[in-house]
């Protein structure tokens, strides 16, 4: 057994018991790893007694989930449409280009913060009412 089932099994009986255990188990494995990718499917697959394509389904649904580790830090700007109606999309271009390649700009939609967008999540620091100089800033402090 290597290393990362070892590790995933760990991860999969902390949740044993529980009721609706795969959210929390692919929370638990994207944040140790990095990603969700196709053997970690495969093992929690396994373990929870469902086909890998539902497992991949979950993991492909929700954007917290990647099916690649990136080292990159990120920021995740929301474009649902409160923030389009209070301007996200004029600063999307200025992360972009604050980001080049050192920071990952991933969009989302909906962080909650309809009456006070635009708004970006980093980690889990929320930001709010941004505009092109506090996003760009934002980025570079990510």
């Amino acid at each position: 057994m290597s290393t990362k089932e070892q590790k995933i099994g760990e991860i999969i009986a902390e949740h044993q018991g529980r009721e609706g255990p795969l959210l929390p188990i692919l929370h638990d494995v994207q944040e140790e790893f990095g990603c969700v990718d196709v053997e970690a499917e495969a093992i929690i697959a396994k373990a929870l007694n469902l086909s890998r394509a539902d497992v991949h389904g979950v993991v492909s649904f929700y954007h917290d989930y990647s099916p690649e580790a990136d080292p990159r830090p990120v920021v995740q700007v929301c474009r649902a449409e409160a923030c389009k109606a209070r301007g996200v999309e004029k600063i999307i271009e200025q992360a972009k280009a604050a980001a080049g390649e050192r920071v990952k700009i991933s969009t989302v939609y909906c962080l909650g913060l309809c009456s006070a967008g635009p708004a970006a999540r980093t980690g889990d620091d929320l930001h709010i009412r941004l505009d092109e100089q506090s996003i760009a800033k934002l980025v570079d402090n990510a």
